[in-house]
């Protein structure tokens, strides 16, 4: 579906047909090693504070120099430009803050204290708590709402699944991000020379995503082109390699909008096929979560299902023009180094997980 849907796009930027097939093939080559890699890592490796610290100090100061000299791409000033590919280390992140969570509130004497009545807790958890909320600002900052939400999403459903309660976790994540908001951000936004001005994209979206006709020459092109591609498409698709969206009428077919393509090309059955493959990988993950008797390797299994959620949903949420275009690829299928690499480090974490578990029970 990447070869079928960028084909065009990359011809008239001056590619070749084949320029985004063999990345992708490329990537995808990568991420298999990542499986294969993380499935024999030691995941105990990395229950240790001070390694999680220094990633912590990695991605800061990079996103924050994102900011200033990042590569802008769909008004997000996100990505790091290699010359022959582009990295979004928000995509990576997703990872790192799943991991960096699910150790702090899985060390035992911090379980203890979270069913504690008094302030103890506080102690123990207010450093991890602002290190997730602080990332999550810097996100937000590029902008990139919809990282910021997958992100923040994850890190709340290992803050709940933790044993902290519903009160005690919302809280004091919402006053992580507020004091990372209005203290950290106009910081920040003096120190990039106004990133904030990127918003306006954002805020556009929000106007396509209202009345997308009313604005199909310009903002809501995207929504709109996605919808006629969706009606030509049916039930079974008029047929791989034949979508008419795909030659320019319908902006980055083959990142955010190839599930549109996908439908149009092969139709709504083959396009809940997927869905549902999809959906079988993320209960398996939360099932797997259940049956661990390790803390940490439940609520690294819970982190990475919602990523996968949210995600799912947000770019389904954009193609079918149920939510804002936020800019997020579909799993496994959009095309994308960043993305795809980073859901296949998630899997072979599953699959290690789940290789352990088995080991036990045997």
């Amino acid at each position: 579906m990447v070869y079928s849907s960028s084909s065009d796009i990359s011809m008239q930027t001056g590619g070749t047909p084949t320029s985004y097939l063999i990345r992708q093939t490329l990537f995808f080559f990568v991420g298999i090693a990542m499986v294969i890699g993380l499935f024999r890592f030691n995941l105990k490796k990395l229950q240790n504070a001070r390694f999680l610290f220094v990633i912590w100090c990695i991605f800061a100061v990079v996103f924050l120099g994102l900011l200033v000299v990042g590569k802008t791409v769909n008004g997000a000033a996100g990505w790091i430009n290699l010359g022959f590919i582009s990295i979004q280390p928000a995509e990576f992140s997703k990872y790192f803050l799943i991991i960096l969570s699910a150790y702090y509130v899985s060390i035992p004497r911090r379980q203890s204290e979270m069913h504690e009545s008094n302030w103890d807790w506080w102690r123990e958890l207010a450093a991890p708590m602002m290190l997730s909320g602080i990332l999550i600002v810097l996100i937000l900052a590029q902008p990139d709402l919809g990282g910021a939400v997958i992100n923040f999403s994850a890190v709340s459903v290992i803050w709940l699944a933790s044993g902290m309660g519903i009160k005690r976790s919302t809280g004091w994540l919402v006053g992580a991000l507020g004091v990372g908001y209005f203290g950290l951000l106009p910081l920040l936004s003096w120190m990039a020379n106004g990133p904030l001005a990127g918003h306006s994209y954002k805020l556009q979206r929000i106007v396509a995503f209202e009345n997308p006709f009313a604005h199909a020459q310009s903002v809501g092109q995207q929504l709109v082109n996605s919808y006629y591609a969706l009606s030509n498409g049916g039930l079974f698709g008029v047929g791989l390699g034949r979508s008419i969206q795909k030659t320019g009428y319908l902006p980055m077919p083959n990142t955010d909008f190839i599930i549109a393509i996908t439908a149009e090309e092969l139709g709504l059955l083959f396009c809940l096929f997927l869905v549902i493959l999809l959906a079988t990988i993320i209960l398996r993950t939360v099932m797997l979560g259940i049956k661990s008797k390790n803390n940490f390797y439940s609520l690294i299994c819970y982190g990475i299902a919602t990523y996968f959620t949210v995600q799912t949903m947000f770019n389904l949420g954009g193609v079918l023009g149920l939510l804002p275009i936020t800019g997020v690829t579909f799993p496994f299928v959009s095309y994308g180094g960043s993305s795809m690499i980073t859901a296949s480090i998630a899997i072979g974490t599953l699959l290690n997980i789940s290789a352990k578990e088995k080991m036990n029970e045997e």
